[in-house]
């Protein structure tokens, strides 16, 4: 078998397959893709800000991680704080989607409606996890009509508000699931061993995704924890390499334990 079943077409996929006299390749659809940001806040970038403004950002951040994996993004814009308006629109993008990512709107605040939205018209599968950053993440199924990669309605992906909770969170969750939908066998992230360069203490039972920058020492990659750890801190992923991954049952780091490093390189 030259190209199994469940493998990306890419130029040197495609071109084997020219190479073997292969004029035309069977081929799952590319899955739709909705993505929405929420909230009031939120403005287009270029716009005016107002009192208490910002720009939308992970959108844009989405937009450019699906960009790399087998979909069809489309841009579904900024739903308001407004309960009814949200509904409407999951509603509206379900019938013609096979995922909806949103970003924000999941924790517990009196305006954060996508959560509430899902249940009502839908099924939630999960909502909270034991991962820092982003604990305030929410999965449930919406209903639809007509094609239906899920089998039974338009899968949601309620992300966390917080640029870098919503980065790990895509990754975990939003990206297996965009693959399996595509038909793609599944696709480890990057992963490679480090030891690490700082102290750190965490919580037990609960996998934190913390920033690190990485040099070379000889045949050592050694990881240094970026200096700042706010889940907002967007800039903190263009000045970093990676993430190291700490499992749940760690709760202290020290200088020279290993640790995994998910490299943003290959990722982002």
């Amino acid at each position: 078998i030259a190209l199994a079943a469940g493998r990306v077409l890419g130029p040197a996929e495609i071109g084997l397959a020219a190479a073997l006299g292969q004029a035309r390749l069977a081929v799952r659809p590319r899955p739709r893709i909705g993505v929405f940001s929420t909230g009031d806040e939120l403005v287009e970038p270029g716009a005016h800000l107002g009192p208490a403004q910002t720009h939308d950002s992970n959108r844009f951040t989405l937009l450019a991680l699906l960009a790399g994996l087998p979909c069809e993004a489309v841009d579904l814009g900024i739903i308001p704080d407004h309960a009814e308006r949200t509904s409407a629109a999951l509603a509206e993008a379900a019938r013609d989607h096979d995922l909806l990512l949103t970003s924000g709107g999941v924790s517990t605040g009196e305006e954060d409606h996508v959560r509430a939205a899902i249940e009502a018209a839908g099924s939630l599968v999960f909502w909270r996890l034991a991962v820092k950053p982003g604990r305030p993440a929410a999965m449930g199924v919406l209903p639809k009509a007509g094609r239906d990669f899920a089998g039974g309605g338009t899968p949601v992906v309620g992300l966390p508000g917080n640029p870098v909770a919503a980065v790990v969170c895509f990754l975990h969750l939003a990206r297996p699931l965009l693959l399996r939908l595509a038909g793609a066998a599944e696709r480890p992230l990057p992963c490679y061993a480090a030891v690490a360069g700082f102290d750190y203490r965490k919580k037990a039972g609960r996998r934190e995704y913390v920033r690190v920058t990485l040099r070379t020492e000889g045949a050592v990659t050694r990881a240094e924890k970026f200096p700042r750890e706010g889940a907002g801190l967007l800039s903190s992923l263009t000045q970093s390499d990676g993430f190291a991954e700490l499992p749940e049952d760690v709760t202290q780091v020290a200088p020279g334990d290993p640790i995994a490093v998910l490299p943003f390189a290959g990722m982002l």
